[in-house]
């Protein structure tokens, strides 16, 4: 099996150009080129509002893609987009993040002190947590969740000299290094497995289940235990499911979650067969988003590729499949 490649992680924004100012404010992003206006046509069939109009905007950080996406109208008979439920928690099952690797945990923290201080974006964790010795595979990463100015859940993540991919180990001109991977609140690791790996391809990467004082101070919640499994690409960022076992109560994400919700995020991949991918999505507990393979015409040259799909895996966080 040729295995995907990561092409960008992207989520929903109200405002485009303010999300991007914090980005590169706060955290040191750089703005890709000028935003991108669509008026429709395939590519919002694609994402599942025709006729839609939407801003495009990326940011780059390393080697990584960060797409924001506006929706300016969602298109006649369509709903307007839903804020990010106030109550969010960390095991609600519509949580995803984008993690950050940082070089300097104290340096990064340190360009958020005023953001945090005005009261534009809040805190999810009570501190920097250093995942404790016991716990091999995480034994010394220094993590730290917090909301952007949306309510998007972000983390910060500095790995000790043992641990990481080399390239989270280099020289850079600010603490912010790139995006390891994106994070996703599911129901069952088995699953999300069979999803991510047998019918995507992606390899797998880290597994294990996470407790304790630092795993309840890193996500807000009481008496966690949550069992971690990584899904990565050959190159850039990767999937990591998290599967929370305690506290119970975490909540589905909605059956109508669309691209207009700032809840929503998608994982943009390039990969070898779409007729094999959308064949299987339903075996493999997905479904459709597009109308099947959508063939983009005039608009390939909005995300680089001649033929899309959009799918929803198992606990309806999106995925835009790509192929050139």
């Amino acid at each position: 099996m040729t295995h995907p490649h990561t092409d960008s992680i992207g989520f929903t924004t109200a405002d485009a150009e303010a999300t991007a100012g914090f980005f590169a404010e706060c955290l040191g992003f750089h703005r890709s080129g000028e935003p991108l206006l669509v008026h429709g046509g395939p590519y919002a069939e694609l994402v599942g509002l025709p006729g839609a109009r939407f801003r495009l905007l990326r940011l780059t950080i390393g080697a990584e893609v960060l797409e924001l996406t506006e929706v300016l109208d969602p298109g006649t008979g369509a709903r307007a987009g839903r804020p990010i439920p106030v109550d969010s928690r960390s095991n609600d099952r519509w949580f995803q993040h984008s993690c950050l690797v940082v070089n300097s945990m104290e340096a990064a923290l340190a360009g958020l002190q005023p953001a945090f201080a005005s009261g534009r974006i809040q805190p999810i964790s009570s501190a920097p947590q250093r995942l404790p010795d016991w716990n091999t595979a995480a034994a010394g990463i220094v993590a730290y969740k917090f909301h952007d100015p949306e309510g998007h859940p972000l983390e910060l993540l500095q790995f000790p000299p043992d641990k990481g991919e080399a390239r989270w180990h280099v020289e850079a001109p600010g603490p912010l290094l790139g995006i390891d991977h994106s994070a996703i609140g599911i129901a069952d690791t088995a699953a999300s497995c069979r999803f991510y790996r047998e019918l995507l391809g992606l390899s797998a990467g880290g597994d294990g289940v996470n407790s304790g004082l630092e795993q309840d101070g890193l996500d807000g919640l009481d008496g966690t235990r949550v069992h971690i499994t990584g899904h990565r690409c050959p190159t850039g960022a990767g999937v990591e499911c998290l599967d929370y076992r305690e506290p119970t109560g975490g909540r589905p994400m909605t059956a109508d979650q669309g691209i207009q919700d700032l809840a929503h995020w998608q994982l943009r991949l390039r990969v070898a067969d779409l007729e094999a991918i959308a064949a299987q999505i339903e075996a493999f507990g997905g479904r459709l988003i597009s109308p099947g393979i959508v063939e983009l015409g005039d608009q390939a040259g909005l995300i680089g590729a001649t033929r899309a799909l959009q799918l929803a895996d198992p606990d309806g966080h999106q995925l835009q499949l790509l192929q050139a």
